[in-house]
């Protein structure tokens, strides 16, 4: 109840406050990337229910490829790169957890065909509302770097990337509580020098 609570009053004084640089980034792209300035995704949310993810398109129009994205990608602008680095891509799902399809903090929300390879213990992470951050989030906030790094992106996504995720997220699952929330809220937002030496990422 409390988390719900601070999950609606944030993300409306958010969208607020944010409500020019959202104007302003909105404008960008319309200039320097011709199309829409939303990206829409469904995505597997609590309980494992379908919703529609908003965030900033960084990519272009009509792209084909996997959902797996590297630093260096050819389908993302230049715009794009530089939204996706400082991770201003993601505001618009301020709205998402206005509207209780997300939390501030939870397991980022994955495509329905991840969520449909959790395995007994490992569904319990659906009972949670996805999160614009979390501790698999803090952990591999160079992800796209990580991907660029390696021969096979898709393999070591899925065999590498993913059950770590998982694993953070169960251990999430059986942690939380609302002061560890707002411990990787300030991590995220303010204190990305300690994400590396952090005892979450451990």
């Amino acid at each position: 109840m409390l988390k719900r609570l601070f999950d609606i009053l944030a993300s409306l004084i958010g969208l607020i406050i944010l409500s020019p640089l959202l104007l302003i980034i909105s404008l960008l792209i319309k200039i320097y990337m011709p199309g829409p300035v939303l990206f829409h995704q469904v995505r597997a949310g609590k309980g494992g229910k379908p919703f529609t993810i908003h965030k900033f398109r960084s990519m272009v129009v009509k792209n084909k490829g996997t959902t797996v994205s590297v630093k260096g990608d050819k389908r993302i602008t230049p715009l794009g790169a530089k939204m996706r680095k400082y991770k201003l891509d993601e505001l618009p799902e301020l709205w998402n957890v206005l509207v209780g399809d997300m939390s501030f903090v939870g397991p980022r929300p994955d495509v329905p065909e991840y969520y449909n390879r959790l395995q007994g213990e490992e569904r319990k992470i659906l009972e949670l509302r996805p999160g614009i951050t979390g501790p698999a989030s803090l952990k591999f906030s160079n992800e796209e770097e990580l991907l660029a790094s390696v021969s096979n992106p898709i393999q070591y996504n899925d065999e590498v990337l993913w059950p770590e995720k998982v694993r953070l997220n169960l251990q999430y699952y059986y942690e939380r509580h609302f002061f560890m929330d707002i411990a990787i809220i300030l991590k995220t937002v303010f204190l990305p020098a300690f994400r590396k030496n952090s005892p979450i990422n451990n």
